[in-house]
């Protein structure tokens, strides 16, 4: 996978398509256009910040920030204990 956008584009499409949505639907219950979550899921490196996480609230995901490289992690183990906590 190319840049972190690609990479979170590439995981919206897939929970997107895990759920059945069209991209249609999708932008529509995350109140954006279609041609908004096209450009979000092929990877543009400039997309408005509030609107990506009204796509990420609808599909269930979460942007979890924690101190690394800036880059996109996608599944694998997560920084935080799933009690919240910061591993020690």
């Amino acid at each position: 996978m190319g840049s972190s956008v690609e990479a979170l584009g590439h995981e919206v499409k897939k929970r997107r398509a895990a759920l059945g949505l069209r991209q249609a639907e999708l932008a529509e219950l995350a109140g954006c256009s279609p041609r908004f979550l096209h450009s979000l899921e092929n990877g543009k490196p400039t997309l408005r910040l509030d609107k990506v996480l009204d796509v990420l609230e609808v599909l269930g995901l979460d942007l979890l920030l924690a101190p690394g490289r800036g880059r996109i992690r996608t599944g694998g183990a997560a920084p935080f204990r799933p009690d919240g906590g910061v591993p020690g």
